[in-house]
């Protein structure tokens, strides 16, 4: 299996002078993903949760919504020259009576590393009905202080980001700021559907009651990931779209921006966070 790393020779300035020096960079592969044996979708990735990925992307797409909707997920033979194995193709086979969506060139061919829904037909394409529509009535709730700290709990669980610097993370916290599972990946879009396919492995969706925190923007895509998780907070370091406001109106998903410290913007669902002064 691909490396999370690899090292690259890179010539370094530093205070006016030059030097060559080797350097750790995030590693990025394709990852086919079949559905019963048909190529679905092809995404760009960091190593490592292979199978969480296939079918956290799946859930995204709302082909499966528990475990038991997945009857295995293995490695197919890669295409290396030399014939060996490139762990590069998962194919997810689904459980029995799970129907099977139609796989057309038009729905969803490749996905970049940094954008989950290159190759959709339309916006309509996107707007999947949750296995899960209970999010607006999730009572879950935090204060504006809790939630001011985790970016910090995230960012000291990055591991290979520390070695990298090139790395997006995804996070799940409790409403009481337990950190209930952290990845990393090259694309931020990959990094969640890791966090959602190890919460559907683990038989834990829909995840009521969690926050997501993401070390990027708030864009649709993400928006649309926790929506169809069944989570009711979405809290990002940057800027959400307009898009992604609009979608966590529709749907009752609290949505926080501009997460640094005690500031920050939120642009949907604020009754599900104490505001400092008890103003809600």
């Amino acid at each position: 299996m691909g490396r999370v790393t690899e090292r690259r020779r890179v010539v370094r300035i530093r205070g006016g002078v030059a030097g060559a020096r080797p350097d750790t960079l995030v590693a990025e592969e394709p990852l086919e993903i079949r559905l019963n044996g048909k190529p679905l979708a092809i995404t760009m990735r960091t190593p490592g949760d292979d199978f969480a990925l296939a079918v956290g992307f799946l859930v995204s797409e709302g082909v499966v919504g528990s475990a038991a909707d997945v009857r295995a997920v293995t490695y197919c033979e890669g295409a290396a020259e030399d014939g060996t194995n490139t762990y590069n193709v998962v194919n997810v086979q689904l459980g029995a009576g799970v129907p099977v969506p139609d796989i057309t060139l038009e729905r969803n061919v490749y996905t970049t590393s940094s954008c989950g829904l290159c190759g959709k037909a339309s916006l309509d394409a996107v707007r999947t009905a949750s296995r899960f529509p209970g999010i607006a009535a999730d009572p879950v709730r935090v204060s504006a202080e809790l939630l001011g700290e985790l970016p910090d709990r995230l960012r000291a669980a990055q591991k290979v980001f520390d070695r990298t610097g090139g790395l997006h993370a995804a996070a799940l916290f409790s409403a009481a700021g337990e950190l209930l599972d952290v990845r990393e990946d090259v694309g931020r879009h990959n990094a969640v559907d890791k966090i959602v396919g190890r919460a559907l492995q683990a038989g834990r969706l829909p995840l009521t009651g969690a926050v997501l925190l993401v070390s990027s923007r708030a864009s649709f895509e993400l928006a649309q990931k926790a929506v169809m998780a069944g989570i009711p907070i979405l809290a990002a370091v940057s800027a959400p779209s307009s898009l992604a406001v609009d979608l966590a109106l529709e749907t009752g998903l609290t949505l926080v921006g501009f997460l640094r410290g005690q500031d920050m913007n939120i642009y949907a669902g604020e009754q599900r966070i104490a505001l400092p002064g008890g103003t809600a």
